[in-house]
């Protein structure tokens, strides 16, 4: 046997024993060795390909995993992870791509359909990410994730009896429960929870924060921070200080700004406390949950706000309570929330948000000692094209 080649092999074998022991980086040198001495070895750039996935290292796993496929058209794995790959990346076409042949080689992989389902989603094609999510409960049915993806997209189309049956599979398959009960809540008639889970909330506006205005702003027509915003700027009053409650990328502090001594603003995410401070107009930016905060917080206040902020909230007793504490004589606490139907007080819809009834808004603010300064309806942003219909309210 040529001395090269049995030195690839020993490298190889070697880091393939790394691989498996779980030393990544110690089997991607043992790879790249056997590679040095033999080169072009579809099953060694394959498992340098699969490695470097691992290690999270996309960029460089695709194009030794792109050389293995074109050796190799028949070589599963290496199709399998070139599309996971593109699709660590973002890069949903290629992705789509590369797992459509890996689907062609293994039918009945259910994570394989995961993932094609969730590129045709990123891409818009909701039909043919249902499809590939059916496909993937159908190849396992025992995968709570394919239950719980099929259910999402079927409570976006609002089809919630089918979503209600998918999360229900979900749970009993051992999904994480309270994020998927809540989910269930949401298409389901019944009492809503008086909050949605931390994680859940934190982990949206994480992924939303660097795209954030451009969607809201831009495709959603977001304007409640501009309307609940516009009569108290144009009154003329200075505020010494500002607190901007679920503040976001900022939007209500840059408007706010220039007429308070002080804004300190809160969010559950730390994505968008970043693009907050890239602003420059808030005195503190705190990562915490709202109602920690306001027990936490000083009396002094002149203006609390709360733009679009409790359709991820829910029960806004919490809320109020701390509020009238800290506000200032004169103080105003102004806030959005969206409208709720059917009669409820409190109403979580298939979006994932909540509702809010007038009455119960007036209900809290005279339990808690406000006067309803005004009340009143206007859009908020934009869902498919229709107005959101919002409660704009000012109490002092």
């Amino acid at each position: 046997m040529d001395a090269n080649l049995e030195l690839a092999r020993k490298h190889f074998f070697m880091g393939v024993e790394h691989f498996e022991a779980g030393r990544l980086t110690d089997a991607r040198a043992a790879f790249e060795a056997s590679l040095a001495v033999a080169p072009g070895r579809p099953s060694v750039l394959v498992n340098l390909g699969i490695t470097l996935h691992r290690l999270g290292q996309y960029h460089e796993a695709i194009p030794l995993l792109r050389q293995a496929a074109d050796a190799e058209p028949d070589q599963a794995d290496a199709w399998t992870f070139l599309g996971l790959a593109h699709q660590a990346l973002g890069q949903w076409q290629p992705a789509l791509g590369a797992l459509a042949p890996a689907l062609r080689l293994q039918p009945n992989d259910a994570r394989l359909w995961l993932a094609y389902g969730r590129c045709h989603l990123q891409l818009g094609a909701v039909d043919a990410a249902l499809q590939a999510f059916e496909r993937a409960t159908g190849a396992d049915a025992q995968c709570a994730e394919a239950w719980s993806e099929r259910g999402g997209l079927l409570r976006e189309l609002h089809r919630l009896d089918e979503a209600a049956h998918c999360f229900d599979q979900a749970l009993a398959l051992g999904a994480e429960p309270e994020l998927h009960r809540y989910y269930l809540a949401s298409v389901r008639a019944g009492a809503a929870p008086a909050a949605p889970p931390r994680r859940y909330v934190e982990a949206l506006f994480d992924q939303y924060a660097s795209d954030f205005e451009e969607h809201l702003v831009d495709k959603l027509h977001y304007q409640a921070h501009e309307t609940l915003l516009r009569p108290l700027i144009e009154a003329g009053r200075r505020y010494g200080t500002v607190l901007d409650l679920g503040c976001g990328s900022g939007l209500c502090g840059a408007l706010i700004g220039p007429h308070a001594t002080a804004v300190d603003g809160v969010d559950l995410s730390q994505a968008m406390l970043a693009q907050a401070r890239r602003r420059g107009v808030y005195r503190q930016l705190v990562h915490a949950d709202l109602v920690a905060y306001l027990a936490e917080c000083a009396p002094g206040a002149e203006l609390v706000l709360a733009a679009d902020v409790f359709i991820y909230v829910g029960d806004l007793a919490p809320i109020f309570g701390p509020v009238r504490r800290l506000l200032s004589p004169g103080g105003c606490f102004a806030f959005t929330v969206e409208l709720a139907a059917d009669g409820q007080e409190v109403q979580l819809l298939p979006s994932l948000r909540y509702a809010h009834a007038e009455s119960y808004v007036r209900r809290l603010a005279q339990e808690h000692g406000f006067r309803v300064r005004e009340l009143r309806s206007a859009p908020l942003r934009e869902d498919q094209a229709q107005p959101v219909a919002g409660l704009y309210v000012y109490l002092d």
